[in-house]
């Protein structure tokens, strides 16, 4: 089981508003927000960023942020909260296993993939069947 807290998520707002707006339209069946909710999370964020009206589709759903500024990026952090704190949902939780990479790494990044590797190396298999993330 996964969780993020959203009053108090312990990441820069940027990958808070990435990782939220990612699980509002991921269709994953185990999050604990109903999906209503997530239409409407991820329908305000785009109305911030964007004048047309958000995507039908579920593979155009995404939030384009590169454009954006601080004061739009500390506008999606406010609305995600205030729209998750009035329905009473203070922590997203979650169930699933992490995705295979879609596609490989390009050349370029992977001298860094490498130190990163070195740096944080994978733990060892756990034998533990309670310790499971």
């Amino acid at each position: 089981m996964q969780s993020l807290n959203i009053q108090r998520p312990g990441m820069p707002d940027l990958q808070f508003v990435l990782v939220v707006s990612a699980l509002c339209t991921s269709g994953l069946e185990t999050l604990n927000v109903p999906e209503e909710l997530r239409r409407r999370v991820f329908d305000a964020c785009w109305a911030l960023v964007n004048t047309d009206p958000p995507p039908v589709t579920q593979a155009e759903r995404v939030l384009d942020l590169r454009f954006g500024t601080e004061l739009t990026l500390d506008a999606l952090v406010a609305t995600i909260r205030q729209l998750f704190s009035e329905a009473g949902i203070a922590t997203l939780t979650w169930d699933h296993a992490p995705s295979d990479p879609t596609r490989p790494s390009s050349p370029a990044a992977e001298p860094l993939i490498d130190r990163l590797h070195k740096l944080y190396p994978d733990p060892p298999p756990s034998s533990d069947p309670s310790n499971h993330n």
